[in-house]
Parts: C-alpha cells; structure tokens; sequence
C-alpha cells in the first residue's frame, strides 16, 4: 500500500471537508464524522480531517498508478474549492511503504 499525507493551512478546514464530501457523495461512498472524511475512489482511499488552522489529508492506493490518481482528485478538488485562498500545491510526504 503506498501512503502519502499533506497539509494544507486554512482556517477553513470544515467548510472544504464538507464541500469535499458533498460533492464526492454523488460518485462515491463517503463517511463523514467530527471533523474527519473518508472517500472510496475507484482508484484508492482519500481521507481529510479538519483542525483549527489546516486540513490535513491522506491518500492510500495499491499501485503508483492509482496512488497518483487519487492524490490528483483530492489535491485538485481541495484547490478548486480554496480557489479564494490562492493556494499553492500541496506538499505530499509519502510514508514508508510494506513490502
């Protein structure tokens, strides 16, 4: 399983978390609780939790085809909706990988 996080500073984690799991709930299955999401692509799991001053996500994938894939449709989504912040890309940190 390959694994990467990322974070993004906003004072507005809530609001894009919601956003994200409205959105995505028309395609795919989302849990959403206390400030924590979990998205179920076709292609890999996205998974967003919400702080006080970031949001915080995490993508998981089999394949690095798949694993780019998601983080592509998290990362670009989360962008599209901060639009007003004029955000820059995220940095993503992939953890360590089980062989």
């Amino acid at each position: 399983m390959i694994e990467a996080t990322a974070r993004f500073e906003t004072g507005n984690g809530q609001k894009y978390l919601e956003q994200m799991c409205k959105h995505f709930a028309h395609k795919v299955e989302v849990i959403e609780a206390d400030g924590h999401a979990e998205y179920r692509f076709s292609c890999g799991i996205g998974k967003l939790e919400a702080g006080r001053d970031a949001l915080l996500l995490r993508v998981s994938a089999g394949s690095e085809a798949e694993f780019a894939e998601t983080r592509a449709v998290m990362e670009d989504h989360l962008l599209r909706f901060a639009f007003k912040e004029k955000p820059e890309p995220l940095l993503w940190t992939k953890q360590h990988q089980d062989a």
